[in-house]
Parts: C-alpha cells; structure tokens; sequence
C-alpha cells in the first residue's frame, strides 16, 4: 500500500502518513518497497532469536549498570511501576495494553537507570522492534502472571542493588520468553504447512 492511498483511506496528511511508516519501518513493523509501497513485514523464528539474543547480551549489561548506578528516583520510578502493574492484575482485559506499556518501561527504565546513554537509547530500539514479540508472549500464551511475578523480582533485585540476582533474572526472563515465542512461531510454521499439503493432495 502506498503513502497516498493510506492517507486517502485514513483522511490524514501524507507528511503524517510518511513520519508513522518511517517509525514502523524502523521498528521492523513494514517493509518499505521501490515502486510498490508499504508492506506488513514477516516474522520468523530466525528473526525473533536473534532480536531475544541480542536482547540477552545487551539488558544484561544494563541491569549491572542499573544495580551500581540507579539513583533513588531510579528505585522509586521502578517501584512504582510495579505498584501499578498489581492493580491491574485482576482488571478487565481491556487494561493489558497499559500493563503491556508498564512492562516494556520497566526494561527502559532500567537501561535509563545504569548511565550509560548509548546503551539505553539501543535497548529501547531494541524493545521497539521487539514489541510484537512480547504480545505474541503474554497474549497468544497468557503468560501476564509470569511475566508479573519476574518484573517484580527484577525490580526488587535492582533497588537492592543485588547484581547476581538481577542477572539472573533478566537473563532468565528473556530466555523464557525467546522459547515461548520461538515454540510458537515454529507450530504456526507448521501447522501452515500442514494445511498447504492438506490442500494439495
């Protein structure tokens, strides 16, 4: 699809139409075609492990940084965030989109936290380009309380500057998480092909 048509169906101008596709582009959501346009971008399973494996390398290091660097106002944001995440624990579904966005903070934070500008701006285009992932995650395989229950001992790891705890449950989180989506991608892979021969016998 093209910038026009998007603006023409949506009724915005294409400068706007331009600036939305070049961030979804830059977060690997589209994928910019000469000549023909925008397109939905694929998602595989080599692309999600390398995204939760760079992850991995990356929030390690921020998470060391954050337990030797955050300052009180870091522990007090984190915390904070936490805090919320609980009352929406037995909301209704409507609010797992904020306990998403609180999700993803808690990670910015955190890389916010450590001091290190360059690593933070990286881990939080990283976690851009990693959204779809993380909802496949909580949503397709309902893992809310998991993810809930590691937010919060990370978050407690941290503000108790507790660098071999924090680690360890950052490298942990993202692992699960890299799996879950991984083994999902995989079946729908299959079960796709599955139906393609199904169809042509």
């Amino acid at each position: 699809m093209t910038e026009t048509e998007l603006s023409e169906r949506l009724g915005v101008s294409r400068t706007q139409i331009r600036e939305a596709l070049n961030r979804l582009e830059r977060d690997g959501l589209v994928e910019g075609r000469a000549k023909i346009g925008y397109a939905i971008a694929a998602f595989d399973a080599r692309t999600a492990r390398e995204a939760f494996d760079l992850r991995a390398t990356l929030e390690v290091q921020a998470v060391v940084l954050a337990c030797r660097h955050a300052s009180d106002s870091h522990h007090q944001a984190l915390r904070a965030i936490i805090t919320e995440c609980d009352g929406l624990a037995d909301r209704d579904p409507r609010f797992k989109l904020r306990e998403f966005q609180l999700g993803m903070e808690v990670h910015r934070t955190i890389a916010k936290a450590g001091g290190n500008r360059m690593l933070a701006r990286i881990v939080h285009d990283l976690l851009d380009r990693c959204q779809v992932y993380v909802w496949m995650d909580l949503t397709a395989l309902d893992n809310w309380q998991a993810a809930r229950a590691e937010h919060r001992a990370l978050v407690e790891a941290v503000c108790a500057r507790d660098e071999a705890r924090a680690t360890q449950v950052i490298a942990a989180h993202i692992a699960d998480a890299r799996t879950n989506v991984v083994d999902l991608m995989e079946a729908r892979r299959d079960l796709r092909a599955m139906a393609v021969a199904g169809s042509a016998q």
